[in-house]
């Protein structure tokens, strides 16, 4: 009887120490490729590069991320087939690119939708922004959350735009996307979408007078060589969406899966924090460029406004009521209209 107790107690306590030592028992040893379009330095890879480190620490070192910034597998639309495909793991994008592929992801595109960065939040973070990720399985995508890219501004080399009219007959790039080129052709130009691995080569020898993007990106893709004007127009608002390949993802363990998720997550509340905090150090950077800078007045801001109104009305049926509609209705609500 002692004999038997004995033989329980030591059972019962190799079990405790089997349990003890699990911790990362269900993490196999993989690799990660995750893909971006900005370079090192930029809030965007600052971001992956804090992910990278969590999976790290919360996997016991079995996981390693390996990053692949500045495009260096592609533009966009070539990193987003790849991810489909299950080449690339794992990618972070802006969210209306993905408009290609779920139509209603068109919705983040719409000018002038956000008014501050907290509401791009509140609706990416709440019902809006899950019901977009749950339409990505049967794509072939699983969407992780959503990051910050910050509001977009206009550049070009020919003349300083101080308003909607000096916009006329501008070659400006834009993503392709259709709401971006929808945009910029309603304020009179001649919307020209590209890779943005093409963009600074596109700028350097005159196949496009300009561009539009946010300020770290004018910064980090070293647009300020080759622009002289810039006009803070913040039209648009980019969040940024972490995806990862369902091929891949569907081959992790639960544990795993639940690991890549909280990181992506963490990550995400660090690289809005670090890219917000950077702004305004880009706007003094591209000032100490040389480049011009337009701050527009209220009534110069409202023209433009008023100019790619009609895009919302123009794009609404091809993007999905229902998704604009539930957008608008939380932003009145967050405004308290």
């Amino acid at each position: 009887m002692r004999l038997t107790h004995a033989l329980a107690a030591l059972l019962a306590a190799g079990t405790l120490l089997g349990t003890a030592g699990l911790g990362h028992a269900e993490i196999s040893e993989r690799t990660i490729k995750f893909a971006a379009q900005n370079s090192k330095g930029h809030p965007q890879v600052t971001g992956m590069e804090r992910f990278a480190e969590i999976v790290k620490e919360k996997s016991g070192g079995k996981i390693e991320v390996k990053l692949f910034p500045g495009g260096t597998l592609g533009g966009d639309v070539q990193t987003l087939a790849s991810v489909q495909g299950g080449i690339v793991e794992m990618t972070v994008m802006n969210a209306g690119i993905l408009s290609g592929t779920v139509k209603e992801f068109g919705v983040v595109d719409l000018p002038f939708l956000f008014a501050t960065p907290e509401e791009a939040d509140a609706v990416m973070d709440g019902p809006v922004g899950t019901g977009l990720m749950e339409k990505l399985p049967d794509q072939r995508l699983v969407g992780l959350g959503f990051w910050e890219l910050g509001f977009r501004h206009l550049t070009n080399n020919r003349h300083a735009v101080n308003g909607v009219e000096d916009v006329k007959g501008l070659k400006i790039r834009t993503v392709q996307s259709a709401v971006p080129i929808a945009t910029f052709n309603a304020l009179g130009a001649n919307a020209v979408p590209l890779p943005y691995p093409e963009l600074y080569s596109a700028l350097e020898t005159g196949t496009v007078d300009g561009q539009e993007n946010p300020l770290a990106n004018i910064v980090n893709a070293k647009f300020t060589e080759v622009q002289k004007y810039l006009t803070l127009t913040g039209h648009q608002y980019n969040p940024q969406i972490v995806i990862a390949s369902k091929t891949f993802w569907d081959g992790l363990d639960p544990e795993e899966q639940k690991l890549l998720q909280d990181a992506a997550i963490e990550a995400r509340d660090y690289q809005r924090k670090v890219s917000r905090e950077a702004n305004a150090g880009f706007l003094e950077q591209i000032k100490e460029s040389g480049m011009e800078v337009v701050e527009l007045p209220a009534e110069k801001l409202e023209a433009f406004r008023a100019a790619v109104e009609p895009v919302i009305a123009e794009n609404r049926d091809a993007i999905g009521g229902e998704t604009v509609d539930a957008v608008m209705t939380q932003l009145k609500t967050l405004r308290g209209q």
